[in-house]
């Protein structure tokens, strides 16, 4: 039946997008600006949400999707970053994404919420605090008659919400997936379900690694409008002072840790992630995942910072479907008993699974001074210093001299490792502060997916294009059709993670280093599920800091490892 059911849609989805729907020709489209509780920009009114509706004309109460963005006038959204577009009297137009056009022809409301202070909305926002929470919790309250809006930023006339049924759900990528997550955790009444695309959950680990301060990140377009950057700069000043400099976590990190608040999450949840994202850490995930208490669904994959729309359209927007039916409409449709994962163990080679990580032990492996990986700590110490102008990728040079490098014997089987690893790391610094980076590598011939930092993220666009849903003369449903971006290699980074050395006690106060002192800190690998084939070798790099991922600490350090005291443990799959 359920296989029965999936054809259905399908075919129901191809007809839709072949013949056009009068339920989205004659859509209404509206704005209602939601009235917040507070004055953020200190102009003396309080704040409003801009919410852009698209909804069925029929009579009768529909449920709503909902995304919250602070992007939709500065740099867009999906893959062909499509922006909001507006009439000569401010009505909205076009809507980015397929989401209107798929799910209002199937009876949804779709609102795109501009964030405070962001395109047509009023206020500041607070970097996914408090305040970004209870924003978008009251635009749910209104769909649900319990808070106003109105037709405009300032005075305006009342907005009702009385064709909404008051269950809402939310998706978003990125910064909106980190929005979608955050609104879950404060339990508001009517938000059913999420679809997070590498959402964040911890914006520590963003701007910290394990005390290691990344810094702040620059360049690109404001995300203000141009009042909101003149009237929110009070505001950013005291978030910049709350968050600091030295990588301690403070309260500003704890309030914004959303796995902690996950015991009031109400509302099922898929969420998406790429192991390889060098955006939205995979952490994000794994620590959500693991902290949920309610429905819940994952697509993992091998790629970076990509929406699965982009890696396997027809079974993910299916998918998404059928996932917003069963929370929304009430649709029996099985969709919670089906397997919880689908994962990509190799470049569009997808599986099936009960949950993640696979069950299974951990390995523990001692690097040695001969330069291998052994199953048991040995005597000896290594040598060398930091070099803050390179990073992972130099490290992965045969001849870099900015640090230091184990190999395993060549595997006997293939190997997978599913979940999240650690590292342990003993070591002195010849300089009071000191960064520690550690990658795991899976040394033998490989093909993956192409991802950098120079925004590649392992797809291509190519120059034809498939629909998914319903278009209009202002608003097209067919997006660019994509493949997988490749490349050839004899080595892999599969896991990373990073560290400050002064923060060894605690991730809450870093402390000077001795220069005659070693000091032992554990912390956590980031997650992976990656296969290595019999015949490649593991390998373990231990390096300083890393070019890419945060700032120097300043001298360079010489660091010298303790071999003994130095384990990488993984997780294996049976």
């Amino acid at each position: 039946m359920i296989i029965l059911s999936k054809l259905c849609a399908v075919v129901v989805l191809l007809l839709t997008s072949l013949v056009g729907s009068p339920a989205y020709d004659t859509a209404i489209k509206e704005t209602a600006w939601v009235e917040l509780d507070v004055d953020l920009d200190r102009d003396g009114h309080k704040d409003r949400l801009a919410a852009d509706i698209i909804r069925p004309s029929s009579a009768g109460r529909v449920p709503v999707l909902m995304d919250i963005s602070p992007y939709y006038a500065c740099c867009g959204r999906g893959n062909e970053a499509q922006k909001k577009t507006y009439d000569a009297d401010g009505k909205p137009v076009a809507f980015p994404l397929y989401y209107d056009n798929y799910f209002v022809p199937r009876g949804y409301a779709v609102l795109l919420v501009d964030m405070s202070g962001t395109n047509r909305s009023t206020g500041c926002m607070d970097d996914g605090g408090p305040y970004d929470l209870a924003a978008g919790a009251q635009v749910i309250k209104w769909l649900n008659g319990k808070a106003r809006a109105f037709s405009a930023p300032f005075g305006g006339t009342p907005v009702s919400s009385g064709w909404s049924t008051g269950n809402v759900g939310i998706w978003g990528k990125s910064h909106d997936g980190w929005l979608a997550n955050g609104i879950a955790t404060t339990g508001v009444e009517g938000l059913k379900a999420v679809v997070s695309i590498a959402g964040v959950t911890d914006i520590y680990q963003t701007y910290n690694d394990n005390g290691a301060w990344v810094g702040t990140y620059e360049g690109g377009p404001p995300l203000y409008n141009e009042r909101a950057q003149k009237l929110c700069k009070p505001l950013e000043a005291e978030l910049a002072r709350q968050k600091g400099t030295s990588g301690d976590w403070n309260r500003y990190w704890q309030e914004r840790h959303y796995p902690s608040k996950a015991s009031s999450v109400r509302a099922a949840v898929f969420a998406t992630q790429g192991f390889n994202d060098l955006a939205v850490k995979p952490t994000n995930f794994s620590q959500w995942w693991e902290a949920l208490r309610v429905p819940r669904k994952a697509w993992l994959f091998q790629g970076g910072h990509a929406d699965p729309f982009d890696l396997r359209r027809a079974d993910y927007v299916e998918t998404v479907g059928r996932w917003f039916d069963r929370w929304l409409l009430g649709v029996p449709n099985g969709v919670e008993r089906e397997p919880a994962v689908k994962i990509e163990h190799a470049v569009d080679e997808w599986r099936d699974e009960p949950t993640w990580p696979a069950p299974g032990n951990f390995r523990t492996w001692w690097p040695k001074s001969d330069g291998t990986l052994s199953g048991t700590p040995s005597p000896g110490t290594t040598t060398f210093q930091d070099d803050p102008s390179v990073g992972r990728f130099e490290w992965l040079s045969d001849d870099s001299l900015a640090r230091v490098l184990y190999t395993s014997p060549p595997l006997t089987t293939d190997t997978r490792l599913s979940g999240v690893g650690t590292v342990t790391v003993t070591m002195k610094s010849s300089t009071p502060v000191a960064r520690v980076g550690v990658l795991v590598v899976d040394y033998g011939p490989a093909v993956i997916r192409n991802v950098d930092f120079t925004g590649k993220v392992g797809i291509r666009n190519l120059d034809t294009r498939s629909c998914w849903g319903s278009s209009s003369d202002v608003d097209s449903a067919c997006y660019l059709d994509t493949v997988p971006d490749t490349v050839s290699v004899d080595r892999e980074i599969v896991s990373v993670a990073w560290a400050d050395l002064g923060h060894y006690a605690s991730r809450r106060h870093q402390v000077p280093l001795r220069a005659d002192r070693y000091y032992t800190m554990r912390f956590d690998l980031s997650p992976l599920d990656h296969i290595v084939p019999a015949g490649h070798r593991l390998g373990l790099i231990i390096g300083g800091t890393d070019y890419w991922e945060f700032l120097t600490p300043g001298d360079r350090p010489t660091l010298t490892v303790n071999l003994s005291q130095t384990s990488l443990t993984l997780p294996t799959a049976h």
